[in-house]
């Protein structure tokens, strides 16, 4: 399948949109999404914390490792990572201290 061979592609963000694009057709798992939010390439954990704010339920989990992500040295990490708590509402709440901190 061409999604799934994406999964093995060079560039870490064709990656990430590959296991997103697998998720949302019952395939995927979002712990392959949140391996990359300490990837050396800040464009890999930017990517991986906007997926995590559009996979939904499946996504929970990883919301603590998210949170992490607000003290990335990169500020467009750190507003996905606040992006995506703000995407999954509740479940997010134990996380909120770290949105204040940012």
């Amino acid at each position: 399948d061409a999604i799934a061979d994406c999964v093995k592609d060079g560039d870490p963000r064709v990656q990430i949109a590959a296991h997103v694009a697998l998720q949302k057709h019952g395939k995927g798992d979002a712990e392959a999404v949140a391996q990359y939010f300490e990837h050396a390439d800040s464009n890999a954990r930017e990517a991986a914390c906007q997926a995590i704010g559009d996979l939904g339920q499946a996504a929970v989990p990883h919301l603590g490792a998210v949170a992490l992500r607000l003290s990335d040295g990169t500020w467009c990490v750190q507003r996905e990572a606040c992006r995506a708590l703000g995407n999954h509402g509740e479940a997010a709440e134990p996380h909120l201290g770290g949105v204040a901190k940012c």
